[in-house]
């Protein structure tokens, strides 16, 4: 079997900067829905369209195609008294940022530093604005259930989904 529009395709990946710095190493395989439903990378996706178990893919992805530009304005400086003790870099907060046709939007930030009585907090989904090596063998792909296809995901609960966020 080949991957095709409505197959569930299991994949070994290795995803590296372009100096060959591991950011993701190679262990438990990621399973996706193959047919535009954006569970991968559509460059991924379409140059894995056609291939078979064993079959291996190196794509270059630019920040567009993967993560996304870094973004500023996601940056934002906050109080201190405004978080629980402890705080400390790496803690995830939700928050609401507000775009520009006054719809609000819920992002997740990243305690990315904390000086005295500020914490500085990213929105930014941590590989943005980096190009990425990714490298993927095939190693299985199976005809897609009615629930997946209704449901536009693979079923398997170790699934992971290697898409922007």
């Amino acid at each position: 079997m080949v991957v095709a529009a409505g197959t569930v395709v299991s994949l070994a990946v290795q995803l590296s900067d372009l100096w060959g710095n591991l950011i993701d190493e190679p262990g438990d395989s990621v399973q996706y829905l193959h047919g535009g439903y954006d569970d991968i990378f559509p460059a991924v996706e379409a140059a894995l369209e056609g291939k078979a178990v064993n079959d291996r893919i190196e794509v270059r992805l630019e920040p567009e195609d993967a993560y996304g530009d870094y973004d500023e304005t996601l940056l934002r400086v906050e109080d201190r008294g405004r978080f629980p003790d402890p705080i400390e870099v790496g803690m995830r907060f939700a928050g609401d940022e507000e775009g520009e046709t006054g719809d609000e939007s819920e992002l997740v930030f990243s305690v990315t530093d904390i000086e005295g009585d500020k914490v500085i907090l990213d929105a930014n989904h941590p590989l943005a604005g980096m190009a990425l090596q990714f490298v993927a063998t095939v190693v299985g792909v199976r005809p897609a259930n009615a629930d997946e296809l209704k449901n536009g995901t693979a079923d398997d609960p170790h699934s992971v989904i290697v898409r922007p966020m």
